[in-house]
């Protein structure tokens, strides 16, 4: 066998949704961040149009995502639906994190390749990134609520209008253990064999 299938197994396994709310102070170093960004360059690909954008706020930049966040949230809201608690959580919540990464998809110029493979190709960029952080001991929570998806917060990010922002990806040390698996089905649940020579 070419790789430790156990340790890698292992690793997708441990991988959890930890909130910034559970993180602890200690910083992820930059050189970390790096791994998971260049971890994320090697998911598939059809055509090679390398789908997948991310902007990286650290330090005071944390701040300014949370400011933004917040405040776009509070100029689209309408009035009915506006949380004063949500407007708190999304201005501080950034803060929480050594590192927030905005996850966008750039739309191949020529159209040349479905959107929904580029989605799958940014979403497995994610996933490797996930998988990576995991394995240095480091949660992350892949948050779309708030104005993630708003055409506003994609200018703000400097998109075109083809593009799509994803999420939030929030970076950090968890504060206590490492969350517990959850249960998953069995793989008789989801899968289906077709093995028929007729």
């Amino acid at each position: 066998m070419k790789f430790n299938l156990s340790e890698i197994q292992e690793i997708i396994e441990e991988r959890r949704t930890i909130k910034p709310e559970q993180f602890s102070d200690r910083k992820v170093h930059k050189e970390i961040i790096e791994k998971m960004l260049n971890a994320a360059k090697w998911a598939p690909t059809h055509r090679l149009t390398q789908p997948w954008r991310f902007t990286v706020f650290t330090n005071d930049g944390l701040r300014k995502l949370g400011e933004l966040h917040a405040n776009l949230y509070k100029e689209l809201a309408d009035e009915d639906s506006f949380s004063d608690r949500k407007y708190q959580t999304l201005l501080h919540r950034p803060q929480m994190s050594s590192a927030c990464i905005a996850i966008a998809l750039k739309r191949d110029e020529q159209e040349r390749v479905p959107f929904n493979e580029e989605l799958a190709s940014v979403a497995i960029a994610v996933q490797n990134m996930s998988l990576v952080a995991t394995a240095y001991g480091i949660g992350t929570y892949w948050a779309t609520g708030g104005k993630v998806y708003s055409p506003e917060m994609k200018v703000a990010l400097g998109y075109d209008e083809n593009d799509s922002v994803l999420g939030l990806l929030y970076v950090g040390y968890p504060e206590r253990e490492w969350p517990r698996k959850t249960p998953r089905k069995p793989i008789e649940y989801f899968t289906t064999w077709v093995d028929s020579e007729d």
